[in-house]
């Protein structure tokens, strides 16, 4: 995908987008647009649970010169799954279902980083949440070395509620988080498993830390204590990949 195909400009153009079902990772709109059309498009967005933010008109005219109207629009460079169909497919297939959930991850390197690992290990799905959350574009494409082209990515309303559908369906949910004394390496990851990890600078938020079965932490003994977001889930992933080798769930 070039730059100019990873977003639309202009009104009637990104209504016209959604009606037709493009997938769209999120919608720029001038912050003093007033409009009949603006507020169609408003709840056209709600409708299609795309998020909405609202900018200053020199950031869309950093996009593009073009008559943008006021409104940018952002494509998603994969379709996204929805995490209520695909769990009972996993479960059909035999799987014994392992998802990795990011809460407020925004750095599109870190994102492909995490999803190369997820594809290379296995992993079935990985979710974000509609707002506070890394677009996938070309750019996430890219940098996971194509594995988005492989992992489905669940974009749910928010990680609170993906927690709720994934613990009604027989997941245990396993937050990564400093604030716990249980190391990652004792908990079990055996069963049907989600993977919490949460942004660099805030870690998992509050509410979603709540909804966590256990919490783990990865020892560190340097002296900045700040493993990359990507690092830190590369090792806890894998240690759910060498529990369930030696319990022989893995067969190449």
């Amino acid at each position: 995908m070039t730059d100019r195909e990873q977003y639309i400009f202009g009104t009637r153009a990104v209504m016209e987008a959604m009606e037709s079902g493009r997938v769209i990772d999120k919608i720029l709109i001038k912050s003093d647009l007033s409009s009949d059309m603006r507020k169609e498009l408003t709840e056209m967005a709600r409708n299609h649970h795309i998020p909405m933010q609202r900018v200053p008109v020199e950031r869309l005219n950093r996009i593009t010169r073009k008559n943008h109207q006021g409104v940018v629009a952002y494509l998603a460079a994969v379709d996204y799954w929805s995490l209520e169909n695909l769990i009972p497919q996993l479960y059909e297939s035999g799987a014994n279902p392992f998802i990795v959930v990011l809460d407020g991850v925004t750095d599109v390197r870190n994102f492909g980083a995490i999803a190369r690992t997820c594809e290379c290990a296995g992993v079935n799905a990985i979710v974000i949440p509609e707002k506070n959350s890394v677009c996938v574009n070309a750019d996430a494409v890219k940098t996971s070395a194509g594995a988005l082209n492989y992992l489905p990515v669940c974009r749910e309303k928010n990680v609170v509620s993906a927690i709720t559908t994934l613990k009604a369906n027989g997941f245990r949910v396993i937050g990564s988080s400093d604030r716990t004394e249980m190391l990652f390496t004792d908990c079990d990851y055996t069963d049907p498993v989600a993977l919490v990890l949460g942004s660099e600078d805030k870690g998992i938020s509050t509410d979603v830390m709540k909804m966590c079965d256990s919490l783990v932490k990865i020892p560190e003994f340097g002296e900045i204590n700040s493993l990359n977001v990507s690092v830190a889930g590369g090792i806890m992933i894998y240690e759910v990949v060498k529990q369930r080798l030696n319990d022989n769930q893995i067969v190449n």
